[in-house]
């Protein structure tokens, strides 16, 4: 009964002419699209004006006054990344604006996005003004308790990301202290970090050439789902001397005949046993003869000539 009567009242405002339109809020999608990105590149300019500056502080030994200007880039990042993604979320209801149009409450393919624009208005509307219209009229199409649960984030629906990013908390230290690494090392500016901090942060550490160095005992197996499990390391002597007898001479009957005990009824190694029989190989023919007493093999090389009486037969 909610749902009919949100709808009903939404038709209801849209005749009287002050329901949710269309076009007034296709008109302000764009023009909060085209608002996110001078604003992204506004900040990302004064950004990299201010890690310049960052990098003389840290040259100077002025560490303390370096920290504060970084926390104030690390929240201009912050910001620019949740415009790039408001920005998308209104690029995805400009393309979905049919649909948008014929719903009678907000379903999960668009609560994401509509949720996270309402919620964000209060927050960036001194930047982005034309995003009050986009709220409006969102409220309007969905209705008033709609929106209200939307700024509050009763639902959950609203991005995680946007939250993190918009919320006033201050940065760790252990991200200001990385930024500064990162700054210092661009600008070819000699800084030790303070390394309680990072590991206090779980930061990881900075590459080095040690990283690099190949391990001698060489890489790793594959370890996990179908994986055979590792049987561990090498032999103590893998890898070392061969033999004492390596490379000596041969044995005495290496190149002879072969062992009496061969063919056919000695197995090796790489040849299975044959069946007893009595029958030995054609001289002419290193294969076995075939089961089930069929006719020996023909020999092998170029025939012999024909007799004399074959070719008195022969026409």
């Amino acid at each position: 009964h909610s749902s009919k009567k949100t709808y009903s009242t939404t038709v209801i405002l849209a005749m009287l002419g002050g329901g949710f339109k269309s076009s007034k809020l296709q008109v302000n999608l764009k023009l909060s699209m085209q608002r996110f990105k001078l604003l992204e590149k506004k900040k990302t300019e004064q950004a990299m004006k201010s890690r310049r500056e960052i990098a003389d502080l840290i040259k100077n030994g002025r560490i303390e006054r370096a920290r504060i200007k970084v926390e104030h880039i690390v929240r201009e990042d912050y910001l620019v990344e949740a415009m790039e993604i408001l920005e998308l979320y209104c690029d995805l209801l400009l393309a979905r604006m049919g649909l948008l149009e014929t719903m009678a409450y907000c379903e999960e393919g668009l609560s994401e996005s509509v949720n996270t624009l309402i919620w964000a208005t209060p927050r960036l509307q001194a930047d982005v003004q034309e995003l009050e219209q986009v709220s409006k009229q969102l409220s309007l199409k969905f209705g008033k308790t709609f929106g209200e649960q939307a700024r509050a984030n009763r639902t959950g629906a609203v991005n995680e990301k946007v939250i993190h990013r918009l919320g006033v908390q201050a940065p760790s230290p252990s991200l200001v202290e990385q930024y500064m690494s990162v700054i210092a090392k661009n600008y070819n500016v000699h800084y030790e970090p303070d390394t309680s901090v990072m590991i206090e942060g779980n930061i990881p550490e900075p590459i080095t050439e040690k990283t690099f160095q190949l391990d001698p005992r060489g890489p790793s197996p594959p370890s996990g789902p179908g994986y055979p499990p590792y049987g561990g390391p090498p032999p103590s002597n893998f890898g070392g001397p061969p033999p004492s007898n390596f490379g000596g001479p041969p044995p005495s009957n290496f190149g002879g005949p072969p062992s009496s005990t061969y063919p056919p009824n000695a197995p090796s190694f790489n040849n299975p046993p044959y069946p007893p029989t009595t029958q030995q190989y054609p001289s002419q023919s290193p294969y076995p003869p075939p089961a089930g007493g069929a006719a020996p093999y023909p020999p092998q090389g170029k025939p012999d000539r024909p007799r004399e009486e074959d070719r008195a037969d022969t026409p």
